[in-house]
């Protein structure tokens, strides 16, 4: 079965019918779920969702938009929300230079610092990146030893290729099957055993469906776009990267 290695669980237009949301997406093939974080509070929401749902998986962490808002103890509260055995991740850490909800200097701060925690506890990171290719690279490369996933991968292939030196995987959203998108390219490229998918719900619902709330179930159009475009069955992407998943996240076999 598929893992979605990204869903954000908590807001209203899932929550509210999380029960739903799940059987639709074991319905379509989808068997795992990672519920990841933007802030302190709903790290504690994607927490609470692991622990009262199977299959659920949760991260702790801040994402760049979030970074203005930290609180000054944000770095222990993590700690200890990781401490919990249904937290698989750090993040959503990263870089955001296209909205600026928060300055650059801040966002590379509370990065920095999360990377810092994700090398201390040995965690995997999940990291965001937009218009900020240099800046991020260049704070991957001040932690070699801390690896991850490049989530909602939107860059070019000169970027991916310095991910995966680095050791991260490459893990593709809806904007992979939209028209006219640059990201099939880049995706022929990526090796398979480095290829995760992942909705990104309730943002990026891929076509047909675009523009419209997206769920867990619609990864499987995500996965059916990248056995397309590798040209093999799609129940080999979903063994490829569901595999994957359990491997950069240490997640238990379905």
């Amino acid at each position: 079965m598929l893992t979605d290695t990204h869903c954000h669980l908590f807001y209203d237009q899932l929550k509210d019918d999380l029960s739903g949301v799940l059987e639709r997406a074991k319905e379509q093939g989808v068997g795992r779920f990672i519920c990841v974080a933007t802030n302190i509070s709903d790290s504690y929401e994607c927490l609470e969702i692991s622990k009262t749902h199977e299959n659920v998986y949760a991260s702790a962490g801040i994402h760049p938009h979030d970074a203005k808002d930290a609180p000054s103890d944000f770095v222990e509260k993590i700690h200890q929300l990781m401490e919990h055995d249904e937290m698989v991740a750090v993040g959503e850490m990263g870089l955001d230079y296209y909205r600026n909800h928060s300055s650059p200097e801040i966002q590379k701060k509370v990065f920095r610092s999360q990377m810092q925690i994700a090398l201390d506890i040995k965690k995997p990171v999940i990291f965001h990146n937009r218009d900020a290719d240099n800046d991020l690279v260049s704070v991957l490369r001040e932690f070699p030893d801390v690896n991850g996933v490049a989530h909602c991968f939107s860059s070019n292939l000169e970027t991916a290729q310095k991910f995966l030196d680095q050791g991260y995987y490459i893990s593709f959203s809806g904007n992979l099957t939209f028209k006219n998108s640059h990201l099939p390219n880049v995706a022929k490229k990526i090796p398979l055993d480095r290829l995760l998918v992942e909705t990104d719900c309730p943002y990026l619902s891929p076509d047909p469906y675009r523009g419209k709330t997206n769920e867990p179930s619609r990864v499987s159009l995500v996965a059916k776009k990248l056995a397309e475009i590798h040209s093999i069955p799609i129940e080999r992407i979903t063994e490829i990267t569901s595999n994957n998943a359990t491997e950069i996240f240490q997640l238990s076999d379905l």
